[in-house]
């Protein structure tokens, strides 16, 4: 499988994104700082281990630009929509709080992408149990309530 230049994006993104949480972190309490270290840390090691497997791939089978396949089947109604209730979820979880906010916004995504009825009930329910389980339960974690409630 040839290296994609495409992919060299990808790797500086999540590199980004790990130097920004870890530089966010740094102001936590350091009993606080635990979980998000090693969540972090975890992130960098697998884009460490993807971008040694790409210049493995690349020293093996060559590199390609990988420019006809980003855009490929790219929709751009699909993006658009899924981009505007992601933006009136953030909006919607001010108000009405994370749990109404995330049910109506995974409802609202996975019937505009004509997921089946039965699989959209399925999905909802279990990452809403999950997140209520982990966060709420487990960690503690207080999720926004919304000025509503």
């Amino acid at each position: 499988m040839k290296m994609k230049k495409t992919d060299i994006g990808v790797v500086v993104v999540m590199y980004l994104v790990c130097a920004f949480f870890y530089w966010q972190t740094t102001g936590l309490d350091k009993d606080s700082q635990t979980y998000p270290t090693f969540t972090i840390t975890l992130l960098f090691g697998l884009t460490t281990l993807y971008l040694l497997q790409m210049l493995v791939n690349a020293k093996r089978y060559g590199v390609e630009s990988g420019k006809d396949e980003v855009f490929k089947d790219f929709k751009p109604l699909q993006f658009f929509v899924c981009l505007g209730l992601v933006v009136l979820y953030l909006v919607v979880m001010h108000f009405l709080g994370f749990y109404i906010a995330t049910i109506a916004f995974m409802l609202a995504v996975l019937l505009f992408l004509k997921v089946p009825i039965v699989q959209t009930i399925i999905t909802v329910v279990a990452i809403n149990l999950l997140v209520y389980l982990a966060f709420t339960t487990f960690l503690g974690v207080k999720l926004p309530a919304g000025l509503l409630f």
